[in-house]
Formats: C-alpha cells, sequence, structure tokens
C-alpha cells in the first residue's frame, strides 16, 4: 500500500504540483490555511525568478559528458583492461585519442605555458607556483630557468554549450535501453 501512495504522491506533484485531497488523508496531513492577504498599498512585488545557480563542478561534469558521448572515454575508463592483450589496448587507445582531442579542441582552444623545446634550457615567465612548478634538487630560492620537462597548458579559450536549466550536469550519460 505503500508504494501506491508513494506513486500517487509523485505523480500528484508532478503533474498538478501539490497533493491531492484523499491522498494527503491518507498520509493524516492538513492543508495549511492561505496566509492572510496584505493591502494592496503594503504588497511587496514579487522577486524576479532567480536562475539556478550554476555549481564550479558543472563545467568540468560538461566536458566529461562530451568526452563520454563523442569517444565513450568513461566506458573505457571504467573497463577492467587487465585481460586484454597491450596489441588490443593499444588499437583500442588510438581511436579514443583521436576522438578525444578532436573533443577537447572543439570546446577548449589550448595553449603551452612555455612555449619552448623540452630538454633544453627555459626561463621561468613568473614564480607563480600556478604557472611553472620548479622539480627536481630544488633550492628554497628557486632559480630563474632551468630545463624545461614539460610545457605545461592553459586554457585559452573555453566555450562550452550552455547546460539547460532541465539539464543535470551530474548526469555523464544517460542509460540507453534498447526496445525491440
Amino acid at each position: 500500500m505503500r508504494i501506491v501512495l508513494a506513486f500517487r504522491c509523485f505523480f500528484n506533484i508532478l503533474f498538478q504540483g501539490t497533493l491531492s485531497a484523499d491522498v494527503l488523508t491518507a498520509l493524516n496531513l492538513t492543508r495549511r490555511d492561505a496566509a492572510p492577504a496584505k493591502s494592496a498599498a503594503t504588497k511587496a512585488p514579487p522577486a524576479p525568478a532567480a536562475a539556478p545557480a550554476a555549481k564550479t563542478s558543472d563545467g568540468a561534469l560538461q566536458i566529461l559528458g562530451i568526452l563520454q558521448r563523442d569517444s565513450r572515454l568513461v566506458d573505457f575508463l571504467m573497463e577492467d583492461i587487465a585481460s586484454y592483450s597491450d596489441d588490443q589496448v593499444g588499437a583500442a587507445v588510438r581511436e579514443l585519442h583521436d576522438q578525444c582531442r578532436d573533443s577537447i579542441a572543439r570546446y577548449v582552444t589550448l595553449q603551452p605555458v612555455i612555449d619552448g623545446v623540452e630538454g633544453t634550457f627555459a626561463k621561468a615567465p613568473s614564480a607563480d607556483p600556478n604557472l611553472v612548478k620548479f622539480i627536481g634538487n630544488v633550492p628554497a630560492k628557486p632559480p630563474s630557468g632551468g630545463t624545461l620537462r614539460h610545457k605545461g597548458w592553459r586554457a585559452a579559450k573555453v566555450d562550452l554549450p550552455a547546460l539547460s536549466a532541465k539539464q543535470d550536469a551530474a548526469i555523464i550519460a544517460p542509460a540507453e535501453i534498447e526496445i525491440e
């Protein structure tokens, strides 16, 4: 009986926005009386509807969703590949790499932090640890440069499509059910 009642509550809220009188009775609830009406002079104008606040994780989840949609990256990462040979994994990764690279290039413009040749001397553009990470035998006061081991990457431009109000960013990819 509780399951039927739960479904009735769900569909009442979904389609009517409120619970019906018989559902309220079954739940031993009563409807609240409306608040007393204010006079027209003291009535405050309705507040504008606020847009849902975007969370900082939405963009990351959106990129992950794009990579899943275009290349099935999440499926690949979540699969146990221990039983496959190196040749099989290598063949799968080659196609996956191309698809992921195209997806990233479509929405994000990447540039190297230091545009130099790896393995050669490079001067640090800044002592900011967000830009340059000194590795190896680093003295207390970092030097002005060293051997470039990795160029680093920065996002010069991010152009993700807007999320619709109904879209849940936490859903990376919906489940797929085939109807035969």
